[in-house]
């Protein structure tokens, strides 16, 4: 297989299309970027498996953040592919190391019957196996330079992966949301994805800013695929950071705030999605954007309530 190889997996985290991890081989050797819930763990195995990519030549697992829909397959993977070293954001790897608090944070979100659907299984990852990933860092695949840059706004441990063989970004939830049922002939139709617990809009606008820089031809994101058109995509996204911060703003004070926001970011995507062309847009926006919408609302209130503390 030619050298800049890259095999989209589909996690089967809670649908088809939604959680997307990739295979990035070189030279015989291999790096996993992001590996979805530990329930899907088996599913990313077989996906390697089906590849043709030997279990041991898979030298690297790259989570570009420890949100368990990227990292909590993590522990079992790493059981899985002996030669594997985990590479992790410095604020991320203690968690990666012990996820006691990731689960018991998961599960209060979440709930135990959620929890143990969609999460149970989660492992530790051996210390001496994990690789910090500060800005700048490198990892070598077989002569396939992987550039890791600090890209917080999602979350404050989160970086993004730089392939300069492709031109092109992993960029995990950083670059939005893109499900491809709502692709039209104007394109793919993006969102920011804001959930709890980090978010901030000042290091998002940053963060979209630093990947367009590269002047990249593609930016494959989790959430779901590769994406181009990256300079439009961009600027959907500033747009809309905006928009959904002055949602937020708008309600807060409010004893109905997160109906507020939930309803005012519904009539935002739901009035892009009519302009981007999308048939039956109220309908559609609610059956494949009801969840994100939910947890983006859940978000914001975070960041408003940290904004009121800090005066």
């Amino acid at each position: 297989m030619h050298d800049h190889a890259i095999t989209i997996i589909d996690t089967g985290y809670v649908r088809p299309g939604l959680c997307a991890a990739y295979l990035v081989e070189s030279g015989g050797h291999a790096a996993l970027i992001d590996c979805g819930t530990a329930t899907c763990a088996q599913t990313v195995l077989d996906a390697i498996d089906a590849s043709g990519v030997p279990r041991d030549a898979v030298d690297w697992l790259m989570v570009t953040h420890v949100h368990l829909d990227h990292a909590g397959a993590a522990g079992p993977l790493m059981r899985a592919l002996p030669n594997a070293t985990l590479v992790v954001h410095p604020r991320g790897a203690p968690h990666m190391i012990d996820p006691t608090k990731l689960i018991a944070g998961a599960k209060a979100v979440y709930g135990d019957e959620m929890f143990a659907r969609d999460h149970a299984g989660m492992l530790p990852v051996a210390e001496d196996r994990v690789v910090i990933a500060e800005d700048g860092h490198v990892v070598a695949l077989a002569g396939r330079p992987l550039l890791c840059i600090d890209t917080p706004g999602h979350a404050l441990h989160h970086y993004s992966v730089w392939d300069a063989a492709t031109r092109s970004w992993f960029a995990g939830d950083t670059f939005g949301l893109s499900y491809r049922e709502l692709d039209t002939a104007n394109g793919a139709f993006i969102l920011p994805t804001t959930s709890p617990v980090q978010f901030d809009p000042e290091q998002m606008h940053a963060s979209v800013d630093k990947l367009i820089a590269k002047s990249p031809v593609s930016i494959r994101i989790a959430h779901y695929g590769e994406v181009t058109e990256c300079t439009r995509l961009a600027a959907d996204l500033h747009a809309q950071i905006d928009a959904m911060v002055a949602i937020a703003r708008d309600a807060h004070g409010h004893a109905d705030r997160h109906d507020r926001i939930v309803d005012g970011l519904t009539w935002l995507y739901t009035a892009r999605a009519v302009t981007h062309g999308i048939e039956d847009a109220a309908a559609r926006v609610q059956a494949i954007l009801g969840g994100d919408i939910e947890i983006n609302a859940q978000g914001l209130a975070v960041w408003l309530d940290r904004q009121a503390r800090a005066g």
